[in-house]
């Protein structure tokens, strides 16, 4: 909750401008904006999740303590700082970098598609039910697209909690987690995350789109009264933004 508004809020906002100084809305363009937005809001995405791990890990299974280390997920991540310091608060930055960045490439490209494909149009009367579908396609697709890098970034970031630390670094957490588990392991989890992206991943695109929509079609009135001039549609196509 406290890391969400600001990710989503530094995703869309860098997407947006990117793909204004890239100058052509192409599927490339969509890609490589989705990239920068999702490489850029690693910065909270890492330890933000780093904080969930350990919270959820904290007093269960082998991680079972007398008393639990940590309050909130504030004092969580002010305990490993002062442990552990920066490179603590980041451990998993790497592999987050290699999951968020291609992730919301494919995130913003599939959305662009859908709604394209769709036919998503502000005087549509059924653009929300397609805005849903296609953002929630979009996380499936993302999610899909860069879930086994998801697997070893958790694996990393929960490492030592219990003490024991038992990964070198990413290579080797792929190695030993394939060796133990097999090529499944690297898949585990993936049905809960791809019925939750769904409805989250719908929400946000739709909300998003939809407050645009608004926000251009007041702009564009306010400017039309001030030169006289009828204002035009807000929008032609959603995935433009």
């Amino acid at each position: 909750m406290m890391g969400l508004t600001f990710i989503n809020a530094l995703v869309f906002g860098v997407q947006g401008n990117t793909i204004r100084a890239l100058g052509n809305d192409t599927p490339l363009n969509q890609f490589l904006a989705g990239s920068a937005a999702g490489a850029i809001q690693c910065v909270i995405c890492c330890p933000m999740e780093l904080a969930k791990t350990r919270m959820q890990l904290q007093g269960t299974g082998e991680y079972r303590l007398k008393s639990k280390n940590y309050k909130n997920s504030l004092d969580c991540l002010v305990k490993i700082y002062r442990k552990e310091g920066l490179r603590g608060i980041n451990k998993g930055m790497v592999s987050t970098f290699l999951r968020e960045t291609p992730s919301f490439g494919f995130y913003f490209l599939t959305y662009d598609y859908l709604t394209r494909y769709l036919g998503c149009e502000a005087e549509d009367s059924y653009i929300i039910p397609k805005l849903l579908l296609a953002g929630g396609m979009s996380g499936i697709v993302s999610w899909l697209s860069t879930y086994p890098v998801d697997v070893i970034k958790s694996r990393l970031q929960a490492d030592g909690i219990g003490g024991v630390v038992q990964y070198k670094g990413i290579l080797d957490c792929i190695k030993k987690s394939y060796y133990n588990e097999g090529w499944r392991v690297f898949t585990r989890g993936l049905t809960s995350t791809l019925l939750r992206a769904f409805p989250v991943n719908a929400a946000t695109f739709a909300t998003v789109t939809v407050f645009l929509m608004y926000m251009r079609s007041e702009d564009s009135q306010l400017r039309g009264d001030l030169s006289g001039c009828e204002a035009g549609p807000a929008i032609q196509q959603p995935s433009s933004f």
